[in-house]
């Protein structure tokens, strides 16, 4: 008996497994940290994090940040306590 594969119009939509809600902001982004395509490193390795930060970050959000987020963080640490920056929170 041949079995067949279940690759139906439903298996292309299912969610990415990377595809993720930021902690801090709530805004949706695609983790590559762990992506095997051939698009390269995860565009949050472009980043410079200091190893204070990444403990802070690790303390007070559990998975990753989206990369506005982590660039937001990187250029300025000390708002790591504070809301993210939105368009209504900065206007």
């Amino acid at each position: 008996m041949a079995t067949t594969s279940r690759q139906g119009p439903a298996a292309l939509h299912e969610p990415d497994p990377c595809d993720s809600r930021c902690p801090r902001c709530g805004g949706a982004f695609h983790c590559g940290a762990d992506d095997t395509r051939e698009a390269g490193p995860c565009a949050c390795t472009t980043l410079t994090l200091t190893p204070e930060l990444r403990t802070a970050l690790a303390q007070r959000w559990h998975g990753c940040l989206c990369l506005r987020c982590l660039a937001e963080l990187a250029a300025d640490p000390s708002r790591v306590s504070c809301a993210p920056c939105t368009p209504a929170s900065s206007a």
